[in-house]
This record gives C-alpha cells, sequence and structure tokens, in this order.
C-alpha cells in the first residue's frame, strides 16, 4: 500500500493510503488531522483524478510507511 500527503494548508499533515487498486481507479483511506484528532473516510478515487492530483502535486508520495487507524 502506496501513501500521499495531500497538500494543505497551514500546518495540516492529512494523508492518503491506497487501500485497493481497480481497474478505474482506487480505493483510498484519507486521514485529516481535525485539532488533534484524525478524521478517517474511505473513499473511491477514479485513475484520471489521481494522475491529475500526482501531476499538480496535490498528492506527494510518503517514501516511509505510515500507521493506518483500522477503527475508522
Amino acid at each position: 500500500m502506496k501513501s500521499y500527503t495531500l497538500k494543505s494548508i497551514g500546518n495540516s499533515s492529512d494523508y492518503m493510503t491506497v487501500i485497493r487498486e481497480m481497474e478505474d481507479g482506487y480505493v483510498v483511506r484519507i486521514v485529516r488531522d481535525r485539532d488533534g484528532y484524525n478524521e478517517v473516510k474511505t473513499d473511491y478515487i477514479s485513475r484520471e483524478l489521481f494522475d491529475s492530483c500526482i501531476r499538480t502535486g496535490y498528492l506527494t508520495e510518503i517514501n516511509q510507511p505510515v500507521k493506518v487507524a483500522v477503527n475508522a
């Protein structure tokens, strides 16, 4: 599973982890820091949108593993 930081405003440390790759996109888990607690959301992102986010720098791959919350 690859993880990516999300471009955000301020000192937020939001990130996204690819849970599963599908033919036309990805199932991802997004973790956002909300004033000291993590908001965790599992969602789908199309391959086209994902590739666009990589190209524009909205998503940047993280080279070290990220701990993913399991109780979401």
